[in-house]
């Protein structure tokens, strides 16, 4: 019940960004990898139990979510907000005691971001993915920060504008999945303003876009090895390919998950390349 009012999956894959960003600061391997991956972890944990507590109304009305604690009745909507509030106390407080007090600062700017902007925002603006994809980039800048890096530093910048475009075509390709939904609880959604056709174009231009972005990494320097800038040109080459069957099989099956899993096995792929070339 705990890891469904966290969303625990998002959480650890925000935690792994940041500790990819603190790697390729540092490029070695230190307790701070541990420290940044948990403080970014339970920050991440209390800004989705947040995100729960505000989107429980909207959740009642979905079939994807009527099933999570506060909605369900599993979980009282006073104790998720405790829970909430002690998480992110809790991840706040281990970024500043921890590692430098401006990667706890940009961790709360990211929950503000979230909680404050983006989560109201969605109710209104079926493109409120863009503005809220920045959300994605924070973590890795968070972790270079922690390591002792500049948060504007052209480097880091490189792999935060990676997940800021990663984050898009990975929320739109759920909503071939479950935009309906979006739409019968009355929250915009591309599919009322697109066809599935016109819908896959789009995600196909941003899942080039995702690929194109990943070789900044090696011209900003973020990567040392040639054999991982040769890792990141091939893993970009098969996203590449996973967003042509996109607009070919998987358009034709109506079959999505395949492409939602695969972009985020790439954005894994990136995070093992980058941390594998700076520690070994």
């Amino acid at each position: 019940m705990l890891a469904r009012l966290v969303k625990f999956p998002i959480a650890v894959f925000s935690a792994l960004s940041a500790a990819t960003g603190y790697v390729v600061f540092c490029r070695t391997a230190n307790a701070g990898i541990l420290t940044v991956f948990l403080g970014v972890l339970v920050l991440a944990m209390g800004a989705c139990a947040l995100n729960e507590f505000q989107d429980r109304k909207l959740d009642a009305r979905m079939a994807r979510t009527r099933s999570r604690p506060i909605p369900s009745g599993d979980l009282s909507p006073g104790i998720a907000i405790t829970i909430a509030a002690l998480l992110l106390v809790a991840g706040f407080l281990l970024l500043w005691l921890l590692h430098r007090s401006a990667a706890a600062w940009i961790g709360l700017g990211a929950v503000v971001w979230y909680n404050g902007m983006y989560t109201y925002l969605k109710r209104v603006w079926a493109f409120a993915v863009m503005p809220g994809a920045l959300i994605g980039a924070l973590p890795p800048v968070i972790g270079w920060t922690a390591a002792g890096g500049k948060p504007l530093d052209p480097h880091i910048v490189a792999l935060a504008f990676f997940f800021f475009i990663w984050q898009v075509p990975h929320f739109w390709l759920l909503l071939f999945e479950y935009g309906e939904e979006y739409e019968k609880a009355g929250l915009p959604s591309l599919t009322r303003l697109f066809s599935a056709r016109q819908l896959a174009g789009l995600t196909f231009i941003w899942m080039l876009a995702t690929s194109a972005s990943s070789l900044l990494l090696p011209i900003y320097f973020l990567t040392a090895s040639p054999w991982v800038s040769v890792g990141l040109v091939l893993s970009g080459l098969w996203l590449v390919w996973e967003a042509s069957r996109l607009i070919g099989k998987y358009l034709r099956t109506g079959t999505f998950s395949p492409a939602f899993r695969s972009i985020n096995v790439y954005a894994l792929l990136v995070m093992a390349l980058l941390a594998s070339d700076a520690l070994f």
